[in-house]
């Protein structure tokens, strides 16, 4: 270094002295004096200090990635997905979109049910915005953590904003089998939080009671939400072999734990605890034979005692709620629907439903039930509330819903949307299995031409128009075509609807075409013939 070079150096002032000048500028803090501007100065210093920089000391490599031997979707599904993840744009419903394009976002949950289907793994190379996607959106985390398997999980450790992956309870993870006791303690004691969910679901499926053992052996040590995730992951298989565990649970020093062990214990029909909380509800139903016409007569508890509270009632009600109403319903919801033919002299599910209720009670008493039918999927009394006097929220009709066969499901809100319309049947069609087909297909797309050939713009049934593109048959298209077409403007209608009418079948109908196109893709293998990019036209 020269004489010069070395003076410039040393004139040029400490790296703080170059920070204070440019926060501050020049006029309030001048330069360090020299030959150099501030900015020349800043990157030398900028070199000298990166110059001076010790080499830190070397980091182990990653292990390797584990092998997943499921097969790459073929090539043109393969393609299909990298445009799916490139149009990542927010959540469906994000924006008031409009225009005939098929909107992409809506599309990815549905293309990766289909590959998981056909029991593809993710490609390597989109594993990295595969789990970005899963980041930005919860709704797609269960099937995008189960399409990427065990590397998404090796991936998801290598980055802080993929973290979310490893507490995920996905389909994804690569278990030892349930008789090798020892890989799975070992599992069980060392791996991550979403390895030990998938472990435990899955040894109880090939034998329950040793997925309780399982449970016991570290359950004393476990954090309160992890005991609480772990009981939730018992609700799918849940046998009369789990009442002691969860006994055991209704003194946990969770107040949530303690909740969700005594719903659970209440879906048990012959559980010490349902039998105590039929005790409590029976003493408070009966059946009035007094008057002319047979009614229910109700006398709710005076007091929640610590029994009760110990067996999971609640014993401060939420703001606004009267306390005995309170009570009462809990009482019900946790007790066993087959008690009610005894108490009341016989009388089937479908004539209870249909009784006069005392004093005001009728509301209470009808919710509560419609809690424990959802609670013990019990279709009988499903049905029975549906068709009875007392169930007139959306909100109960939907969950009932979900306890009936899904034909029988598609015939009942397909009647339901020729009744009532469109939008009185939302929130009852995303409990129907999808695709929507046979009589709910044709019944949607019969309300849907009703609701334009009425004459309002079609923004109100932007939700529907939303479930249909989803989850409409694509063999309705055919049938939609008609309807793409600018209608007549009609007396009375809004100015422009038809045209807005119009660029929505558009939409719906290359949605459903592209759907169809989707599952081409994903179930043959690629050919010479197939390979090649996206068309436009599929675009």
């Amino acid at each position: 270094m020269t004489s010069t070079d070395t003076s410039t150096w040393g004139s040029m002032g400490t790296w703080d002295e170059l920070v204070t000048s440019a926060l501050l500028g020049t006029d309030r803090r001048p330069a360090p004096p020299g030959d150099v501007s501030l900015l020349d100065a800043a990157a030398l210093q900028t070199v000298r200090r990166r110059a001076g920089l010790r080499p830190a000391p070397a980091v182990a490599p990653p292990s390797p990635a584990p092998d997943d031997p499921r097969p790459e979707p073929p090539g043109p599904a393969g393609r299909r997905l990298a445009q799916l993840l490139a149009d990542r744009s927010g959540p469906p419903g994000s924006g008031g979109r409009r225009g005939a394009a098929p909107d992409l976002t809506e599309l990815l949950p549905q293309w990766l049910a289909g590959a998981l289907r056909h029991g593809y793994r993710a490609p390597a190379s989109q594993l990295d915005a595969l789990l970005d996607a899963a980041r930005a959106r919860t709704d797609l985390r269960p099937q995008a953590l189960a399409f990427a398997g065990a590397r998404g999980l090796w991936l998801a450790r290598l980055n802080p904003d993929w973290k979310f992956a490893l507490r995920s309870t996905s389909g994804g993870v690569v278990l030892p089998a349930p008789e090798d006791t020892e890989a799975v303690q070992r599992l069980w004691e060392e791996g991550l939080f979403a390895e030990r969910v998938a472990l435990l679901t899955a040894v109880r499926d090939h034998a329950p009671a040793v997925g309780i053992e399982l449970l016991t052996t570290t359950w004393s040590t476990e954090r309160a939400e992890d005991r609480l995730m772990f009981l939730d992951s018992l609700r799918t298989r849940l046998v009369d072999g789990d009442e002691p565990f969860l006994e055991g649970a209704l003194a946990d020093r969770s107040r949530n734990v303690r909740s969700t062990a005594a719903e659970l214990l209440s879906a048990l029909p012959g559980s010490a605890l349902a039998g105590r909380m039929a005790d409590r509800a029976i003493s408070c139903i009966s059946l009035d034979l007094s008057e002319d016409e047979a009614r229910i007569s109700v006398e709710a508890p005076h007091e929640c005692d610590a029994a009760m509270q110990r067996d999971g009632v609640s014993a401060v009600p939420p703001a606004g709620r009267g306390e005995r109403s309170w009570w009462l319903g809990q009482l019900v919801e946790a007790a066993p629907l087959g008690i009610w033919t005894t108490r009341l002299r016989g009388l089937t599910p479908d004539r209870i439903v249909t009784l006069p209720v005392a004093d005001g009670w009728g509301e209470e008493l009808h919710a509560a039930w419609c809690r424990a039918a959802v609670r013990q999927r019990d279709t009988a009394w499903s049905r029975a509330l549906l068709s009875g006097r007392g169930t007139t929220s959306l909100a109960e009709r939907a969950r009932l819903l979900a306890a009936l066969p899904g034909s029988e499901r598609a015939d009942w809100v397909a009647g339901f949307t020729a009744r009532h319309g469109l939008s009185e049947a939302f929130q009852l069609l995303s409990v129907c299995d999808v695709p929507w087909a046979g009589t709910l297909g044709r019944s949607v797309v019969d309300a849907l031409e009703i609701a334009r050939d009425a004459g309002s713009y079609p923004w109100s049934f932007s939700g529907v128009m939303g479930l249909a593109e989803r989850c409409l048959d694509p063999a309705e298209a055919p049938r939609l075509d008609v309807l793409t077409a600018i209608p007549d403007e009609a007396e009375g209608a809004s100015p422009g609807a038809g045209g807005y009418w119009s660029e929505a079948f558009q939409r719906l109908v290359s949605t459903l075409r592209l759907r169809a196109t989707m599952a081409a893709e994903l179930e043959e293998p690629e050919s010479e013939e197939e390979a090649g990019s996206v068309t436009a036209t599929e675009r």
